[in-house]
């Protein structure tokens, strides 16, 4: 078993590294997104090579993070994190309304949401959930309550974690791939 303590670099944020990676022999460490937000776990790559992950606290796995590089026999352990999309309501809107509007509108956008048991993290004016059901019920949701003033886009999981603390995106991805917390009404 391979134990790793530290990361050595990121192929999407280092083009050196990236290129160097490219001429090696790649085994995956193929992490779904409840994995990559612990700092400890063992594994085993699409190679077979059991991996023991140990690193500092607070400190995540993200898609594309290397964990070995051996020049000399061109081999690398990369990450891929499989992160689901991201539905981003932009509440920046309503700030402009009065107060017992902006209240109202906060009201029913949490009841929609905690309705269908989403796991969400509120950073500013910006709700971030998950992709947990299909891309259409979600927007079906946004679509059916009309909510005036607030706005909404899809984005890719990746895209978002530059905008959040390493304790949010924690809460954000660690427990939508989880079994659902759904009840029968």
């Amino acid at each position: 078993m391979k134990i790793f303590n530290d990361i050595i670099g990121n192929i999407y944020e280092d083009k050196e590294l990236e290129n160097k990676i490219s001429r090696c022999e790649i085994e995956y460490l193929n992490l779904d997104q409840w994995t990559a937000q612990k700092s400890r776990f063992i594994m085993t790559g699409d190679r077979d090579t059991r991996c023991a992950v140990s690193l500092k606290r607070h400190r995540l796995i993200v898609d594309g993070d290397v964990l070995e590089y051996e020049p000399v026999r061109k081999f690398a352990i990369v990450a891929k994190v499989d992160l689901s999309p991201v539905l981003v309501i932009d509440l920046s809107e309503i700030e402009r309304k009065d107060k017992p509007e902006i209240v109202s509108a906060c009201i029913e956008l949490g009841h929609a949401i905690g309705n269908q048991h989403w796991p969400a993290v509120v950073k500013g004016t910006e709700v971030f959930i998950p992709l947990t059901v299909d891309k259409k019920v979600m927007e079906s949701v946004m679509e059916t309550h009309h909510f005036d003033g607030i706005s909404y886009k899809f984005m890719k999981g990746r895209e978002v974690i530059p905008y959040l603390a390493p304790h949010e995106v924690r809460r954000l991805f660690g427990g939508a791939s989880q079994e659902s917390h759904s009840h029968d009404h």
